[in-house]
């Protein structure tokens, strides 16, 4: 973890596991609840991750439906291949019992470099 005030450069490390879904409009208001009341709230008690961000994403999607996009921001790679071992499957199946072919996640690991901030 690197931290310099002077020029506004933060490194730390980091590991962001996101999470990228279609979400069909039928289901679009219950799947947004369900994520900010309950499946969120469920990961981030696995104790494995530090906080999240959901966002929208802001393009057109040609097949409909709107998209957004969960960044669970966790320490390691260690930490989140035992988040697969332990949570994911029972997470994943839950979600797909509730809301099935009305949605469409994929999944990409990323790592944090830095951060600027303005001065």
């Amino acid at each position: 973890m690197i931290e310099k005030s002077n020029n506004r450069i933060i490194q730390r490390n980091m590991i962001i596991y996101n999470v990228t879904t279609n979400i069909d409009d039928s289901v679009h208001d219950e799947w947004i609840h369900w994520m900010q009341h309950t499946h969120i709230p469920e990961v981030l008690a696995t104790g494995k991750f530090t906080k999240a961000h959901l966002v929208k994403v802001l393009v057109e999607e040609q097949m409909g439906g709107k998209t957004y996009s969960v960044q669970f921001q966790t320490d390691s790679h260690e930490t989140l291949q035992k988040y697969y071992r332990e949570d994911a499957p029972r997470l994943r199946e839950e979600s797909q019992k509730l809301f099935g072919d009305k949605m469409l996640s994929f999944r990409t690991e990323l790592e944090f470099i830095c951060e600027h901030k303005a001065v």
